[in-house]
């Protein structure tokens, strides 16, 4: 290596913090030698000028053997300050229990760095530290210092983070220990007090409700003082929102102790039901659509600051027993409370607003993808929320497996460092750190509006929900936390030590909580209680009925002619430009709308009446099929417009948003808004209708039960490209049947619809419900090859004149009696149409059910009266026997039908797989089902390729 290398590695070592003092004293050097410490006159000697100065080196003529020594010892010790900053959570206690309790790590040993305690005292502390304090003497003084700071009961992680402001300030908030929260001896009193609270609580759950599941916050108790105390930051800086999301492990804790639960409503769920109108009952209309939850998965709401301008409201999200999939959820409760969406264009976000934070557990935070696609969110321009504090409550096991069983990383925080989010890892058993870390954490979402993460680290005290035995898979760890003593006894000690409390003062406040607790438990009364969630139940009835979407024509020739504005300057892409303009001028001239032209006629008089959109998916600007465009792009500076910001009559915000490769992050994310917006309508596309399997947790858990069991209501809007174009299995289905097997209680409406102006009524029909009691999420299966189908444009008078049709039964061209009627739903019924057309099979007509659930029966009764010389009703379907909409409809067809008519049904045989993967073969069966529906189907038992009729 070069002499001019070996300066360049030298000089890029110095860390950030000591280079400006580096630089004033090379400028005193070169005025007088002796200006400088002698150790500091070697490295000049040595090394040259500091290479980022760009001031010319000074060459020393002394023999350089003669500096050798003291230059490497100066050298090794700015490499031991630097070790210590990176790496002395590698040496910190921040374990309280466990074998890692008691580590130390080379990588911050003198020895490492062939250092002595001697040497570093003959070193000035300017070296390693800019402006010590006047009690740092010495390099050993500011040693110390670094240990005493990174390397104890709370460690800091934050080299991953490469924005060079950002690490400046949190190494001078660090090493100036400015986040370190300030205590008087009667706040030490009062932490302790809330720490006896908890601890309390606890147990009398233990001791009164034996064997009963609690999921008990016990070794992570901290984390309630934690909470309260970033709650009252938010007071002070006028935060209107604090959203939170956590798994059960403490949930009951924060229930009771910050969202302000009445112990008496805990106490009386550990019973049966105190409210009977709310048990589940097959045989009872009074509980239809609610069925409730365990106790641990509801969440609360609760208001701080009464009187002041503007109070700040805590949000505890309710989440069910699939752990970390609440993470998008609370997302989209924040964002939705940031953004302001009454007024037209993007809606304008203001993150102070609202903030959240996310409590994960150490095994699901590593172990659960969902995780990484929420973080993968935080600097999205259509997600990020200024910033979560994310808290692992990390009790180093996962039910009963451990960390090394559970991940591959040393921690279980580790994810993080790729989001480039600041990591703390902090002891429990010790309050006043975790306290400290919250400010720090708190402070540097406020400066930076970036999410930021503390790894609180505790331990478990009982088995994972006090039913299991813990000693039977961690032995060893059971007999140290059975001997391990309790954070309150151990910040007591503390307290004690120092004279802040008596000796007598903790019993005392243990005994008040438990008088309180128990004098609650013994004056509760037997269904006294009403349900303190007050959840509503499901909707009711259908309420889908009479409800007007019509638009007049000159409303909708206004927004035509505005949506070919374009800003001043604005150059699209040509043949865009002319697309645009032929869909345009066929309203106009042919008095005809495509799909793509109801959709968006839909938006603009949807924002005319002063509903905000929000519309998001993968591709959903443009949309998958090119079919959409509502985003434009100048061709010069790729600058966007969206051209439903030109609409003149807007009155409320439309939002549009290319998402992440994801669907269960995105998708929760777009429910949480949705519930948290109730007067917005908000939808999610996906690219492929089967791309939602992967978001399947959301839909089951959320978006089909969320009323039912938490009396959560949204009014989202699903979109899943569907149909059978032989694309093969995994571009064919979006599942139609499992989103029929959860339709129940009306709690959502799947629609299968063909035709533009059916499709423009149906969006317009869901935004006249939002902010209603009948409020509910409808799943869309839409066209792909449909897209563009002459048969699935409208005439421009259908959107005037008409609303949305459950059924569309097509016309009678003769007089010629009818006696065989085709039901079906979706693309197979236009094929069937188009192709009945060209063959005028006068003895049959079809009839396509638009709305699926809830199921239409009342007008296909009524329908039904016009075909009185049927014999034979055959369903009809694309998809597999065993999956699309037949086993949903056959019993609800049936038992409309006279005895003497005949359901059968038409399509392929049941199927493992949704569609084949070779197109003649798609080819071949689907011509296939749309002839034999035109045949004796009645002799048809199978074929070939496994049709069937049943």
């Amino acid at each position: 290596m070069t002499q001019k290398e070996s300066n360049k590695r030298f000089w890029r070592n110095i860390h950030q913090a000591n280079r400006s003092y580096m630089e004033d004293q090379y400028l005193l050097f070169l005025q007088d030698p002796k200006q400088v410490p002698s150790s500091i006159q070697e490295i000049f000697n040595t090394y040259g000028a500091p290479n980022w100065t760009g001031i010319a080196n000074h060459k020393s003529q002394r023999n350089e053997s003669d500096h050798t020594n003291s230059t490497k010892k100066i050298k090794a010790t700015i490499q031991l300050a630097d070790a210590i900053r990176r790496f002395g959570h590698l040496s910190a206690t921040i374990y309280p229990v466990g074998t890692k309790k008691h580590r130390h790590n080379e990588l911050i040993d003198l020895k490492t760095y062939d250092l002595t305690i001697e040497d570093l005292k003959q070193l000035p502390a300017q070296i390693i530290w800019e402006n010590p304090s006047s009690s740092m003497t010495n390099a050993w003084d500011v040693i110390q210092a670094l240990t005493q700071t990174y390397a104890k009961t709370i460690a800091f992680e934050y080299d991953h983070v490469n924005q060079n402001k950002e690490r400046k300030w949190l190494e001078k908030q660090i090493e100036s220990n400015t986040y370190q929260v300030t205590f008087s001896n009667e706040q030490k009193q009062q932490l302790l007090k809330a720490l006896i609270d908890v601890e309390g609580f606890e147990q009398f759950l233990a001791k009164t409700f034996v064997a009963q599941k609690r999921f008990s916050i016990e070794g992570l108790d901290s984390m309630v003082p934690m909470l309260d105390y970033l709650v009252q930051q938010s007071l002070y800086d006028d935060t209107e929102n604090v959203l939170i999301g956590m798994a059960h492990r403490g949930r009951l804790s924060v229930l009771t102790h910050i969202l302000g639960k009445p112990f008496d409503i805990l106490f009386s769920e550990f019973y049966h039901a105190q409210d009977k109108t709310l048990v589940p009952s097959s045989t009872s209309s009074i509980t239809y659509g609610w069925t409730g939850d365990v106790k641990y998965h509801f969440g609360a709401k609760r208001q701080f600051g009464e009187g002041k301008p503007a109070p700040t409201k805590v949000t505890l999200a309710h989440n069910p027993s699939h752990l970390e999939f609440v993470n998008p959820v609370v997302q989209g409760f924040t964002r939705a409370h940031q953004d302001f969406r009454f007024e037209s264009g993007y809606p304008t976000q203001k993150w102070q607003r609202a903030c959240s934070i996310m409590i994960h557990g150490d095994a699901a935070f590593m172990g659960q993808g969902v995780v990484a696609e929420t973080l993968n969110l935080s600097a999205i321009e259509g997600y990020q929320t200024g910033g979560t504090i994310h808290l692992i409550a990390n009790n180093q096991i996962g039910f009963t497996t451990n960390y090394r069983q559970s991940r591959s990383t040393r921690y279980a925080s580790d994810l993080a460092k790729g989001f480039e989010i600041p990591i703390i890892h902090v002891n429990a058993d010790d309050p006043e750190a975790c306290l400290s870390a919250m400010k720090l954490a708190y402070q540097y979402r406020k400066k930076f509006h970036k999410d930021f993460l503390i790894d609180l680290i505790g331990y478990r005290r009982y088995g994972h929900n006090e039913m299991d035995e813990p000693r039977a898979t961690q032995p060893l760890a059971y007999q140290e936390i059975d001997q391990h003593p309790t954070v309150v006894d151990i910040y007591r000690g503390q307290l004690e030590a120092a004279k802040v409390i008596t000796s007598t003062d903790c019993e005392n406040w243990r005994q008040e909580v438990h008088t309180k607790l128990q004098e609650i438990y013994l004056n509760m009364k037997e269904n006294q209680f009403e349900e303190w969630i007050q959840s509503e139940p499901g909707a009711l009835k259908n309420e889908l009925t009479n409800i007007q979407t019509n638009v007049t024509y000159d409303k909708l020739r206004r927004f035509n002619h505005d949506l070919l504005k374009r800003p001043a300057r604005f150059v699209g892409f040509n043949k865009l430009e002319r697309l645009l303009q032929k869909r345009a001028k066929a309203f106009d001239e042919q008095q005809i709308v495509d799909w793509a032209m109801a959709e968006i006629l839909a938006f603009a008089t949807v924002l005319s009446d002063g509903i905000p959109i929000r519309l998001t998916g993968q591709d959903t600007e443009r949309g998958t099929f090119a079919h959409r465009h509502l985003v434009l792009h100048d061709i010069n500076s790729d600058e966007t417009y969206c051209p439903l910001h030109g609409i003149s009559e807007a009155k409320a915000s439309f939002a549009i948003h290319n998402t992440p490769l994801s669907e269960v992050a995105v998708l929760g994310f777009e429910y949480g808004y949705s519930v948290e917006a109730p007067k917005t309508l908000v939808m999610w596309e996906a690219q492929f209708g089967d791309f939602a399997n992967v978001g399947q947790v959301i839909f089951d858990q959320f978006i089909s039960a969320g009323r039912a069991k938490w009396g959560e209501k949204s009014n989202m809007i699903v979109l899943l490209p569907h149909g059978y174009e032989g694309q093969g299995p995994d571009h064919s289905s979006a599942r139609l049947e499992r989103f029929l097997l959860t339709a129940a209680e009306n709690n959502w409406i799947i629609s299968n619809v063909t035709t533009s102006a059916n499709y423009f009524h149906l969006l317009r029909r869901q935004a006249s419900l939002v902010n209603s009691d009948a409020a509910r999420p409808l799943i869309i299966m839409t066209p792909k090859s449909l897209l563009r189908h002459k048969q699935v444009v409208s005439n421009v008078d259908a959107l005037v004149h008409d609303n949305f049709q459950p059924i569309i039964a097509k016309q009678k061209q003769t007089n010629q009696p009818v006696t065989r009627l085709i039901i079906g739903s979706g693309k197979i019924m236009v094929e069937f149409d188009e192709l009945n057309d060209c063959q005028s099979f006068n003895w049959l007509t079809t009839i396509r059910l638009e709305q699926i659930y809830p199921f239409p029966k009342t007008l296909l009764q009524e329908l039904l009266l016009d075909y009185p010389n049927v014999t034979e009703v055959i369903w009809l379907q694309e998809e597999p026997r065993n999956m699309g909409a037949w086993h949903f409809v056959k019993e609800k067809i049936a038992c409309v039908l006279h005895e003497n008519v005949v359901l059968l049904y038409v399509g392929r045989g049941d199927r493992s797989s949704p569609a084949v993967g070779n197109m003649k073969v798609h080819l071949k069966e689907q011509k296939y089902i749309l002839e034999t529906a035109m045949k004796d189907v009645t002799s048809i038992i199978t074929t070939e390729y496994g049709f069937c009729k049943e």
